[in-house]
């Protein structure tokens, strides 16, 4: 029986002033431009920046595929840090499962800091699942490979866009 799950952390530095980096975070004229694994586009997206509040977004695959995820927000320091329970969803907003591996966690329990590093930032998330079973939990600890990639990924659709 698995109970413990080791956190997947991926730190990143950029070269923007951690309030460039947090709007980047939380506004959707910015989320837009650089949200989701690299190839694919936000193609909708709304956010309620507040605790309870949900971010619930559409990404578009270059297939023309959709996947749909929502964030509900447990917490905001700005400019400092941000948790989520990040969930994949339907069009409503309603927790799904992964459309591509079913035995993913629902939920995993999201933390985002952003530390001033010199002239630039200083990113560090931090990702669990929460509410799983134990055969979710093994499916996590086996994903960690695609879960960096897709980080990585994210991230330097992120650096794109700060250096615009």
């Amino acid at each position: 029986m698995k109970t413990d799950t080791a956190p997947f952390v991926i730190t990143r530095s950029v070269g923007a002033p951690r309030a460039r980096v947090w709007q980047a975070w939380t506004e959707v004229e910015h989320l837009k431009h650089w949200w989701g694994p690299k190839g694919f586009v936000v193609a909708r997206c709304t956010v309620d920046l507040r605790p309870g509040g949900l971010m619930h977004y559409c990404l578009r695959a270059p297939d023309g595929s959709e996947m749909w995820g929502r964030f509900l927000y447990r917490e905001i320091v700005k400019p400092e840090k941000l948790v989520w329970v990040n969930s994949f969803s339907d069009e409503q907003g309603g927790v799904t499962r992964h459309p591509m591996a079913p035995g993913w966690p629902r939920e995993l329990l999201t933390t985002v800091t952003f530390a001033e590093q010199g002239k630039g930032t200083l990113i560090t998330v931090s990702w669990v699942p929460i509410n799983a079973s134990d055969d979710e939990r093994c499916i996590f600890d086996e994903g960690r490979a695609s879960m960096n990639q897709g980080w990585s990924g994210t991230f330097e659709n992120l650096e794109h866009f700060l250096a615009l």
